[in-house]
């Protein structure tokens, strides 16, 4: 971490820490009182068993890229997710995202510095999948965003929320068959060629399932003349490896 990386960081990280002074912190994951992520559940948590497809990122049998993304290739140049979606990690964003633990955001993207600088990607801007007008007003913060602001401070690259937005409501993609997840967000998304122009943009997001989104927000960004798009989540939804759909 560069020395003004460090600093911007430290500067965010102590805003957080001050107020667990005044309103003690529990648990993301279990609940304990005293931390927002405790030891027991930093080891519980289940990381996506290895090899995995080098673009999409799904667990497979052997190295290399898989069935899907050889027929149907995405718009990014690989995905990668920190952990399966579920407990405690599950626990976490469901409480991040729902009962407004904002704070949980930066205690998450600790655990997530070290695994994504390993991947070596050339990032140069950062961008979180946007949520919405209408489920923005509602939520009133972008939950994606309480773990893709730190993690960018900790990284040293650019955060640029305002490079995509949303260019249409979608439905929500629970539910929804693989291509069914891809045709409702097609075209959902719009980027702004001043701010990603020749840059190397990672975009990030809490869980994904299928990619879909992940890859009609890089669609975007290319189009609006990204160099190259990465893509990263806190969670995997693995349902056909017994762990529920999100």
């Amino acid at each position: 971490m560069g020395q003004t990386a460090a600093w911007g960081y430290h500067i965010y990280h102590s805003l957080w820490a001050g107020l667990d002074w005044i309103f003690p912190p529990t648990c993301g994951g279990c609940g304990q009182p005293g931390t927002r992520w405790c030891a027991d559940c930093q080891t519980r948590v289940i990381r996506p068993r290895e090899p995995v497809c080098d673009v999409c990122g799904v667990p497979r049998e052997i190295a290399g890229v898989c069935d899907g993304c050889k027929s149907s290739p995405p718009h990014y140049v690989s995905l990668r997710s920190w952990s399966v979606f579920d407990q405690p990690v599950r626990g976490a964003l469901h409480r991040l995202k729902y009962r407004r633990d904002m704070s949980l955001g930066d205690a998450l993207a600790v655990a997530l510095n070290e695994h994504i600088r390993s991947l070596g990607w050339p990032i140069e801007i950062v961008a979180p999948v946007p949520l919405s007008r209408k489920r923005l007003s509602e939520r009133g913060y972008n939950q994606v965003s309480m773990v893709a602001l730190p993690l960018t401070l900790m990284c040293g690259w650019g955060y640029r929320p305002q490079a995509l937005s949303r260019a249409r409501e979608t439905r929500s993609q629970v539910g929804l068959s693989r291509e069914e997840r891809r045709n409702n967000v097609r075209d959902a998304f719009v980027a702004q060629p001043s701010i990603v122009r020749g840059r190397v943009v990672l975009v990030v997001d809490d869980v994904t399932t299928t990619g879909a989104t992940l890859s009609s927000c890089a669609q975007a960004l290319i189009q609006a003349g990204a160099r190259q798009v990465y893509a990263y989540t806190v969670a995997r939804a693995l349902a056909r490896h017994g762990l529920k759909d999100v």
